[in-house]
């Protein structure tokens, strides 16, 4: 299993009723089953998250503040797998808990 502490992450796409563009940079850490981390970038001036991760899931909440000043906060499921060329990937399905909406993206390891 990889651990995702320290890994940096993109997302693939813009995400259609989310605020996550290829302009966002994630970087995650990881200790003893607790995921957290940052982001910006993009529409988001800064985001934070917190979790578990059990085998090859992690699911946490997370909390950003946006451009337009605004704060919102919803839930993610992500699935965690290896690109064949080593790099980790991020399958995720969210949900706004601040707001109306849902979706799924996916985000893979930068360098």
């Amino acid at each position: 299993m990889t651990s995702l502490n320290g890994l940096r992450f993109r997302a693939l796409v813009d995400v259609a009723g989310g605020e996550i563009t290829p302009a966002t940079t994630f970087t995650y850490y990881e200790e003893d089953g607790q995921v957290w981390g940052d982001y910006r970038g993009g529409a988001i001036r800064r985001g934070h998250l917190v979790g578990t991760r059990d085998g090859d899931t992690v699911d946490f909440r997370y909390v950003q503040l946006n451009t337009d000043g605004e704060t919102n906060s919803g839930h993610c499921v992500s699935r965690v797998s290896t690109l064949p060329d080593g790099r980790v990937r991020l399958d995720e399905t969210w949900e706004w808990e601040s707001r109306e909406g849902n979706g799924t993206s996916a985000v893979e390891q930068i360098s």
